[in-house]
């Protein structure tokens, strides 16, 4: 599973507008996730449907400007070794390893062309 995308991100700044949007659209389905601004996104509307992203807030842009796109995250076998890739590389690293308790490990980084993109060392021990 390594170097797949596996989850993205959409900043918002009204989560209920953008909920009912993508619900509307795409059918998704949304699981709470501790905080009123952050929730999973579900592949479809199910009780059991397959977490494929999030909605959340935009205060938890690790950029100050506006993001607008998708923010991706990169499956890894390593973090360590992708955040010094991203350095050796040309890119900055933003968010250096952070547990996700009961995930994994996340870095978050710009490529070279400005593009935030996070890499995640999945690993349930995480904490």
């Amino acid at each position: 599973m390594s170097n797949k995308l596996t989850h993205f991100a959409i900043h918002t700044d009204d989560m209920e507008r953008a909920k009912k949007f993508y619900n509307q659209v795409f059918e998704w389905g949304f699981n709470g996730y501790g905080q009123e601004d952050f929730l999973q996104i579900k592949a479809d509307n199910t009780e059991n449907g397959e977490l494929i992203g999030a909605l959340q807030s935009r205060k938890y842009s690790p950029v100050p400007e506006k993001i607008i796109g998708l923010e991706c995250t990169i499956a890894v076998e390593n973090i360590d070794d992708i955040t010094e890739r991203v350095k050796n590389n040309g890119g900055k690293v933003l968010m250096e390893k952070t547990a996700i308790p009961y995930v994994g490990w996340i870095a978050k980084f710009l490529d070279t062309e400005g593009n935030l993109i996070c890499a995640m060392q999945y690993n349930p021990a995480a904490k």
